[in-house]
């Protein structure tokens, strides 16, 4: 294998070689963009503007623009690219995923394309995981941007913001928030402004939900004036595989509780209790699905006093036991979910982090929230989805960065059409990779790891311990306990404090418990945060950073991840996974050749073997659950274009009346009477009768709001739709064929009702016959307004208005309440412990 081939896979070493001149351009540039003055620098941004206008490709200016950023970067943060980084800055620049290792300054890296392709002023949006991750990034690399004559955005949850230096308003916030044990975030050249400002900027932070979401507001806004985004060319997606593949099959909804919504969870779980596994039902782990049995039918049936269930309600009754049982058996409290404050909280099984706000679709979290006894919300009413697979696909270039992708570059090219090139480090790699320990039980594991933990940690080197689950993250901090050795437990019950716990975790002598993808963005440093010169020294003497895994994960990129927190930017460490013949992932794959042979070892439970056969055997079933897991993507991906294709359409019919102007709404009224001479007709009375401006406004109203109303409505069909097809492959017919066939005919026959709907309604414009349907028309317009203001990650509504950032309100946890401004209150309230008190 050659140098090329090692650091940039097989078949890239002709790509790569054509980065290399543009690296030496850009490093002869070096001199010359040194001598400039600040303000001669700044220029170089409109000589730029003007070459492009003038007929350059961003590809002719690329060498130059690189430079000047770097000059920028190093004058402003003290930095200087590294040419690796230039190489990810080009990767990323040609529609490209850049993976480099942990502590290799991605974000830095950023900065090269961002500020290239945001001369062409259409906007560039650069994507982060957290609200956090979005400020801190537009904060820092803000400086490098601002001083070439560019505009900063930021989108945060509830809040939106621009870059400014001439602001000063963050060190007294940042004390208070500290005192609520928040994360430390500066807010010191952040100034509050509209959403529609933050996206009008060259350059836009945000995360992934909340560019989603705006997505969706805009397509339910009534008023032009008010839409938020203004197009979506280039994005650059940070740690793009947590956020394109971990996070692909979960979209994102606008809903609201449904009007009527019966309740009859509490009597399908009641019947789920009483059936017993393998007898009633059977579950299948690796497929994550449960089937009903015929015993378990017919014992539903009688507890139900009905005499087939498949013939009631429609094939409700079908769907409900079906979740009730899915939720008993596949869904754990502490794993999948935890329960606060009378609620069910999901937990994101990749990063450990609680997601209040968002809930299980299909009565998921309602079947759940019975099992566990808490109020059952209503069920919802979606008026908007979309998953973040379509969504990032409309953008013109789109780009990634992660320091774990290579494992997945098939679902990326696929997908997505993105190539994955492994960028080399700046330095060595000196971390030490230790073959796994396996273990007969979890038992003897977990005495194993806490051992090791404290033999580590009376010579003083620090030592972060991955897990899966706050379950196994809690059982492990019982087992250091009783060792006496002094840590701290990060999960998603106290993760308030994820980032200052994890950017401490190189302190000497520091243990921390964390799960797999903690404080993703977050760089651990020797010696821990602020750290002298001696202390990263000492720390270094001591081995660097011990990463311990207490199980393999489903996805190799994640076990990488994980890795990836010890020896960056060439710092020693070393890491190691404790694995058991009981962790979900040997018991459910590993074939039984591999535990009968660790049957006969017969050695202590907390002793461990190193066998390359069973080492093997947990990669090839890794390697299985990753197909498993893109084939479920691809799943859900074709059913979601299918919905993609009409939501496509009638976005395109409803931007048409809504940025359109009078003459466009004519038009389309034209069009969709399909020509008729009495429409012109009433067109041409109407405009006498009540001025063409007063007209078209009411006209576009109307059209507006019944493609509403009709789609809210589709939108429920094809739910329903997407149930039922599945029972057809019964009849050897492919369900997604019939969705795809029964959807066309439901979105023919939409189409249909919504020219319908707006034709009849046009004549009684400005009667009194208008009046009453448009108070039905109303009601989604109305619903949708509130939801865009912003129920969807926590808590930021009161009484159906959006609270400003120095409106004093009250918080409450269940036992104390607390009073303050709600800018200050924002953080406490995204962890789902803390709710408005209204």
């Amino acid at each position: 294998m050659s140098i090329l081939d090692k650091f940039f896979g097989g078949g890239k070493e002709r790509e790569y070689a054509r980065f290399l001149p543009i690296v030496k351009e850009i490093n002869s540039f070096k001199e010359e963009i040194e001598a400039l003055s600040d303000e001669d620098l700044k220029k170089e941004t409109e000589r730029f503007k003007e070459e492009l206008k003038g007929g350059k490709a961003l590809e002719d200016i690329l060498p130059r623009a690189y430079a000047v950023v770097r000059e920028s970067a190093r004058r402003h943060l003290g930095e200087f690219h590294y040419d690796v980084q230039l190489v990810g800055g080009i990767v990323l620049h040609h529609r490209n995923i850049s993976e480099m290792r942990t502590g290799e300054g991605k974000t830095l890296v950023a900065t090269l394309p961002a500020y290239l392709n945001a001369l062409t002023e259409k906007g560039v949006h650069i994507v982060t995981v957290n609200d956090y991750l979005a400020r801190r990034d537009a904060t820092w690399m803000g400086q490098v941007y601002s001083a070439l004559g560019l505009s900063i955005g930021v989108i945060n949850n509830q809040a939106s913001y621009l870059y400014d230096p001439a602001h000063k308003e963050g060190s007294e916030e940042d004390e208070e928030r500290d005192d609520l044990g928040s994360f430390k975030v500066s807010y010191e050249f952040l100034r509050p402004c509209s959403r529609k400002e933050a996206y009008a900027s060259d350059i836009t932070y945000g995360t992934n939900n909340e560019f989603g979401f705006d997505y969706l507001r805009d397509n339910l806004e009534y008023n032009k004036n008010e839409l938020r985004q203004r197009g979506h060319t280039f994005a650059i997606i940070d740690e793009i595989d947590s956020i394109l593949i971990d996070e692909a099959r979960t979209p994102l909804i606008i809903s609201a509780p449904a009007q009527d919504s019966e309740n009859i969870y509490e009597t399908f779980t009641t019947i789920a209790r009483g059936l017993k596994k393998e007898e009633d039902y059977t579950v299948d782990e690796k497929l994550k699905a449960i089937t009903l049995t015929d015993q378990g039918i017919e014992k539903s049936e009688r507890l139900l006093g009905v005499d087939n269930i498949y013939t009631e309600r429609g094939m409700k009754y079908v769907h409900h036991l079906e979740t009730a049982v899915r939720a008993k058996a596949l869904f754990e409290k502490d794993k999948q979910y935890v329960v606060k404050n009378d609620e069910v909280i999901i937990v994101d099984e990749f990063t450990g982090r609680l997601q209040p706000g968002r809930r299980w679709s299909d009565g998921l979290h309602q079947a759940i929230e019975a099992k566990e006894g808490v109020t059952i919300q209503k069920e919802s009413r979606t008026y908007a989805s979309v998953t973040f697979q379509n969504y990032f696909r409309m953008y013109e270039k789109l780009a990634g960065m992660t320091g774990t992708a290579f494992t997945s570059q098939e679902e990326f090219h696929t997908v997505y059409g993105l190539d994955v090139y492994q960028v080399p480090t700046n330095q060595p790699i000196a971390r030490t990779d230790h073959d796994d320990l396996i273990f007969q039980t979890e038992q003897g594991k977990f005495k194993a790891v806490a051992k090791k933990v404290k033999e580590l940690n009376e010579k003083g080197q620090p030592v972060l311990i991955g897990t899966v689950s706050i379950e196994n993250n809690e059982r492990l901090s019982d087992f250091l306990k009783k060792e006496n050795v002094p840590h701290e437990a990060l999960n998603a019950k106290n993760h308030e404090r994820e980032a200052e716990i994890i950017a401490q975790a190189g302190e000497k002598g520091r243990v921390t418990i964390a799960t797999n993808m903690a404080g993703r963005g977050v760089d651990i440093k020797l010696g821990g945060v602020p750290g002298s010169k001696e202390a990263y020294e000492e720390v270094k003497s001591l081995g660097g950073l011990f990463v311990i895994g207490t199980e393999r994960h489903e996805a190799r990129r994640i076990d990488n991840q994980l890795r990836g927190r010890s020896g960056r930017q060439g710092d020693p460490g070393e890491t190691q996974f404790f694995v058991s013949l009981e962790d979900t992932l040997m018991r459910v794959f590993a074939t039984d050749t591999v535990k009968n042979m660790m049957g006969r070892f017969k050695i202590p439970e907390d002793q461990p073997i190193h066998n390359k056969i069973i080492t093997r055997s947990l990669e090839r079933a890794q390697e299985k659950i990753e197909g498993f897991n893109f084939d479920s993507r691809k799943h859900v991906l074709s059913y979601d274009n299918v919905l993609n294709h009409q939501r496509t359409a009638i976005y395109e019919k409803r931007n048409r009346a809504l940025l359109g102007g009078n003459e466009d709404v004519r038009d389309l009224l034209i069009e969709i009477s399909g020509g008729d001479e009495e429409i012109e007709a009433t067109l041409k009375e109407k405009e006498g009768l009540l001025g063409v401006d007063a007209f078209y406004n009411s006209a576009r109203m109307v059209i507006l709001q019944v493609i509403d109303t009709l789609w809210v409505e589709h939108l429920e069909g094809m739910d329903y739709l997407r149930g039922s097809v599945n029972l057809r492959a019964y009849g050897q017919r492919d369900p997604l064929i019939e969705y795809r066939k029964e959807g066309l005919r439901m979105f023919r026959e939409l189409e249909a009702s919504i020219d319908e709907r707006i034709l009849k309604t046009l004549p009684n414009i400005g009667g009194n016959a208008f009046v009453e349907e448009k108070k039905k028309l109303q009601e989604v317009h109305e619903n949708a307004r509130l939801i865009g203001q912003g129920s969807n990650a926590g808590a930021s509504q009161k009484q159906g208005e959006k609270i400003g950032r120095n409106e004093q309100v009250t918080i409450t946890n269940g036992t104390e309440e607390k009073t303050m401004k709600y800018k200050k209150a924002e953080q406490l309230l995204t962890t789902g412990e803390w709710k408005l008190k209204i």
